[in-house]
């Protein structure tokens, strides 16, 4: 399972990139989804990554993201939302920060299990 963050805002974002952001639940920045890892959301994650950064979590990560920051749905008390708010990264952004790629030393994209220290940062 990926967890994706979207880690920029709705500013100049093309029409396809906002429909794919709707569909993975990512409405607006610092927000996180959980994200079967299949072959449709990979392709959605792969056009939106200029805008959010993912990865393979953890259950150790999943449980406490879980615990945490999940909200019940006001519809429904049993169910729970479907993304979660959170904070800005403890300690800031890498070097290169929101504006470029993991690799180049920046934020954005996919970061594999990195990603597990990330939300460790957001989740405080």
């Amino acid at each position: 399972m990926f967890v994706a963050i979207r880690l920029r805002g709705t500013r100049g974002i093309k029409q396809g990139i906002a429909d794919a952001m709707t569909m993975l639940n990512l409405h607006r920045k610092f927000f996180c989804s959980l994200v079967k890892n299949d072959q449709s959301s990979k392709g959605m994650l792969v056009k939106v990554k200029d805008y959010v950064t993912w990865g393979e979590a953890s259950e150790e990560s999943i449980r406490i993201l879980l615990e945490t920051k999940a909200e019940k749905d006001p519809r429904d008390n049993k169910k729970i939302k479907k993304f979660f708010r959170l904070h800005p990264p403890k300690g800031g952004f890498r070097a290169r920060g929101i504006k470029a790629p993991y690799g180049q030393k920046g934020d954005l994209g996919y970061r594999g299990e990195k990603i597990n220290d990330l939300l460790k940062r957001m989740s405080l």
